[in-house]
């Protein structure tokens, strides 16, 4: 007798992420590390400075620090009185004369502005300052980047380049940091070989393991790789144990579709339980998530390319709360003009491969099937599509970068 049981409709995206948002338990665990090591890594408490920056006025370009009032001719002749360089103080100016000085030098006491060089004139040892300067010209101010007691870094702030250079314009040797993230990840698949192996009839390389690594690598998690798994229940339940022992989150690739061989489903519920499976998207409606033991579990698509955009869509903003990060995690958007048209529409929220060609437009990678790794390669990010939107030249389509998707 056919299953006349009526089927829930598929989560949207929006509605995916929210489930999972809601769900995730951030990690509370603290290290405090040197701030040469914590790029990538997310802030546990908000840093204050204990200084100014900078400390006192110094000057912004090679040149002469003199009084204004001094100056006020044009064409003002002052003796040099004293050469000041970055790294030294100065003695206090006397009126009528002027100090040699160079960039990042602190102002000397009587002075109020500097002249930079290229419109003074040096003979003898005295200067002509061909220029009639303000006060405070080319002059940094004390604490006009940083004033001491102001908080310069939020908790919950996921660490950059710019952050740690920060940090340590302000003497911070060592960053309080969350812990990284630890991820056992694994693939299902009889058909799967790795590179450097011979290639029997039906069987596939494993590009997934390769594409997810790199993925999780980028966002700085700890990664313990349990390899190919065996389509079976019983090795599928297995790995599960063992990827749940110890780590955050187990990630997988291959098997969370509906065939006999599709084992990844009932493993989870018989482990520990599922939260959400499918979602209405394309590529990638069979994504899994839900729990073993104490572990968040992701199992992605084994199609390359829906493996690939589901974890950029889902596993990505998930990790970045389970490490902390406070702010958005949602990828920025531009609006680009399509320089193609789709007149298929699908009732699904289609990812579309694309990229951005010279007149600034939107140019579609021709086969967007699930299978063709080398659209990510070709393209500069996705168009998300909504359900039922057919695409005419010239539409203005949302755009996003994979430089927002990938870290």
């Amino acid at each position: 007798m056919a299953d006349t049981a009526e089927r829930k409709p598929m989560l949207s995206v929006a509605e995916a992420l929210a489930l999972m948002s809601s769900a995730c338990r951030p990690l509370t665990e603290v290290e405090l590390v040197d701030t040469m090591q914590v790029n990538g890594r997310v802030l546990a408490a908000a840093q204050t400075s204990t200084l100014n920056v900078p400390e006192r006025d110094n000057t912004q370009m090679d040149g002469y620090a003199v009084r204004a009032a001094d100056c006020a001719s044009g064409a003002a002749s002052l003796p040099v009185s004293q050469r000041i360089a970055a790294g030294h103080v100065g003695q206090p100016l006397q009126p009528g004369t002027a100090a040699r000085i160079f960039t990042g030098a602190l102002i000397p006491e009587g002075a109020d502005c500097v002249v930079m060089q290229e419109q003074c004139t040096l003979i003898d040892g005295v200067v002509t300052i061909n220029h009639v300067p303000h006060a405070g010209e080319w002059v940094r101010r004390q604490g006009e980047d940083i004033r001491a007691g102001g908080v310069i870094l939020e908790a919950g702030r996921r660490l950059r380049s710019q952050e740690m250079g920060l940090a340590a314009s302000v003497g911070l040797a060592q960053l309080p940091v969350l812990r990284r993230l630890r991820v056992a990840m694994f693939s299902t698949g009889d058909e799967l070989a790795m590179p450097g192996q011979p290639l029997l009839p039906g069987a596939v390389y494993n590009s997934n393991r390769f594409t997810l690594r790199g993925l999780l690598e980028n966002l700085g998690c700890f990664i313990t790789d349990l390899g190919i798994v065996p389509d079976t229940l019983e090795a599928t339940r297995a790995v599960l144990r063992q990827a749940a022992d110890g780590h955050d989150l187990i990630l997988t690739s291959g098997g969370v579709s509906v065939g006999e061989e599709d084992h990844i489903k009932p493993a989870v519920e018989a482990e520990g339980r599922l939260n959400l499976w499918q979602i209405a998207v394309k590529p990638g409606k069979p994504l899994a998530f839900g729990e073993v033991q104490e572990a968040f579990f992701i199992g992605l698509p084994g199609n390359p390319v829906s493996s690939f955009v589901t974890f950029l869509l889902f596993v990505r903003p998930f990790i970045l709360r389970l490490q902390g990060v406070t702010g958005s995690v949602a990828p920025r958007s531009y609006r680009l003009a399509a320089a193609f048209e789709r007149v298929k529409a699908d009732r699904r929220n289609e990812f579309l491969r694309a990229r951005v060609n010279g007149d600034g437009e939107l140019e579609l990678f021709a086969n967007q099937s699930s299978g063709v790794l080398t659209s990510t390669v070709w393209g500069d990010g996705l168009i998300d599509c909504p359900p039922g939107l057919s695409i005419a030249r010239g539409d203005m389509l949302r755009f996003i970068p994979f430089n927002e998707l990938l870290y």
